[in-house]
């Protein structure tokens, strides 16, 4: 069975921070995701914060100018109790969403809850498990990816679920659930 309007959309999921900002890239063609790309953007935390956040704009800059993604989904900040860690994953994610505006590309935003709810059906899942189910839906070999990769690829593969069920009950005459700020575009 194919899904009308959600054939050949390419997707990328980020993963932000400030010492590792992690990014994959799908083709999403219908029920079916495949990898494109995923990686790690790396800063030093000898280096200026001003020149990380530098960093990780021009490096997600390039991966969004090289694949050429159409739609940004980004994880949403959770929250957390050391609010210098707070901060700094906050400066990453303000980089990051500067590289999508700056491309033009939709940005969809996610929580944890909602990744790992849609990647694995339960929301309290394991970072382990969110994993494991990444690399069989694309089906990849364990270690193919560092960490911060495979959390920006359940991303993408979140806002794929997001976009299909949204496709699907639109085509089913269905309301579709308010989500406050995180209704995606």
């Amino acid at each position: 069975m194919t899904t009308p309007g959600t054939a050949g959309v390419r997707i990328i999921g980020i993963d932000p921070g400030l010492a590792n900002v992690g990014y994959g890239v799908i083709q999403h063609d219908r029920n079916k995701s495949c990898l494109l790309a995923a990686g790690t953007i790396t800063t030093p935390s000898t280096m200026e914060t001003a020149q990380r956040l530098k960093q990780i704009h021009d490096g997600l800059a390039a991966v969004i100018e090289t694949w050429q993604p159409s739609i940004a989904a980004l994880e949403d900040l959770f929250f957390c109790t050391n609010v210098r860690t707070a901060i700094a994953v906050a400066q990453g994610r303000g980089a990051c969403i500067l590289a999508t505006a700056n491309s033009g590309i939709i940005l969809a935003e996610y929580t944890p809850l909602q990744i790992k709810m849609a990647v694995t059906g339960y929301g309290r899942a394991t970072k382990q498990q969110v994993e494991k189910m990444v690399r069989v839906v694309l089906a990849q070999q364990e270690g193919v990816w560092s960490n911060h990769a495979a959390d920006a690829l359940a991303v993408a593969l979140c806002h794929a679920h997001s976009m299909h069920f949204k496709v699907l009950a639109t085509a089913a005459g269905a309301p579709l659930p308010a989500r406050g700020k995180r209704k995606w575009r």
